[in-house]
């Protein structure tokens, strides 16, 4: 088995798992990004309370909705992702020993190129799997309201007493629901902000191998083995470069998750958006630049958490994959 396909596989798996523990969170994180209330109309509430509150009103399902679509999303990226990376990342590394052949450099991967490699990986990722994650995003935003607000809407159309139940809303009506307001398009929307996301990931591994080498550097400089890595090292290496990453590309993740979300027909213009640059300027003239940074809070603690967990057991799992396939925890060179 490659060791691309190892790494992809090791890196779906450890994904799964990572948005399993923390999907509470990233779901109260969607609703803040795509709350639309101006600053002065907020009752600002903690991440705890904004749980126990959805809980209450919409009950434990509430805060799981989408998560089918969601594993399967986060599955086929990590998966796309590590898999493609790490072919990028084999090719970098034979150029940079090419070249040190030749007198130029140490014969190691430099920042920019670990940035352009993960840069590469991302967009690919994303073309691919924007779709699913433009039906997570309205099954994650779809409240208890939106339901009465349908319900109502469906027995005044009719002008009868009885209520009428709308359909479940689950990951089949979700797609229709796509379909049926902008056709096909539909499910890549929020793809510029999305694609100009990719320097997140970019920007996470760029810092995770940076760090990464130095630690390995400084072991074998002092004869403790470039590769005795432990997991809790890897679990802070994996928090430090997502906590790097999110606190500069966090507004581009509003923004997506804006164009993601239901547009509401006969909603205040203020809060419907045309396209990437429509949304990012309704944001600065009716909520400020603060509208940028709505749940920040809630992604850092998701988002480096989930890396967090992500980088260790991945990391685990390419590591006990290699040694089942190859006899050996060592890279094999990809062609």
């Amino acid at each position: 088995m490659s060791d691309a396909l190892i790494c992809g596989l090791a890196g779906a798996g450890a994904g799964i798992i990572a948005q399993l523990i923390t999907y509470p969170l990233d779901t109260v994180n969607t609703r803040q990004q795509t709350d639309r209330n101006s600053k002065k109309m907020k009752k600002t509430l903690s991440t705890i309370e904004q749980m126990s509150q959805v809980v209450k009103q919409e009950g434990w399902d509430g805060l799981y909705g989408g998560l089918a679509p969601s594993l399967v999303g986060t599955a086929a990226s990590q998966g796309v992702y590590y898999y493609f990376y790490q072919i990028l990342r084999n090719r970098a590394e034979t150029n940079a020993l090419a070249r040190k052949k030749n007198g130029i450099g140490d014969g190691s991967v430099g920042m920019f190129s670990s940035l352009l490699v993960a840069a590469l990986s991302g967009c690919v990722n994303v073309l691919l799997t924007n779709p699913i994650w433009v039906v997570v995003t309205r099954m994650q935003t779809h409240t208890k309201k939106d339901k009465d607000d349908h319900t109502e809407s469906v027995a005044s159309q009719d002008e009868i007493s009885v209520v009428v139940e709308p359909p479940p809303y689950g990951t089949s009506h979700t797609i229709q629901e796509v379909y049926g307001e902008a056709g096909i398009s539909g499910f890549w929307n929020g793809i510029f902000p999305t694609l100009f996301m990719v320097s997140n990931p970019a920007i996470q591994f760029m810092l995770y191998e940076t760090l990464l080498k130095k630690m390995r550097k400084r072991r074998a400089s002092s004869n403790k083995g470039a590769n005795d890595v432990t997991a809790l090292e890897i679990f802070l290496l994996g928090a430090m470069a997502k906590l790097g990453a999110t606190v500069v590309t966090y507004p581009l993740l509003v923004v997506k998750s804006r164009l993601q979300a239901k547009q509401k027909v006969g909603a205040d213009k203020r809060h419907q958006y045309k396209g990437t640059l429509d949304a990012m300027m309704k944001i600065i003239r009716y909520e400020g630049f603060h509208g940028f940074y709505n749940g920040m809070g809630t992604k850092i603690v998701q988002s480096v958490l989930a890396a967090a967990i992500l980088f260790m057991i991945k990391e685990e799992l390419v590591r006990g994959a290699r040694w089942l396939f190859t006899g050996t925890t060592a890279a094999t060179s990809v062609r």
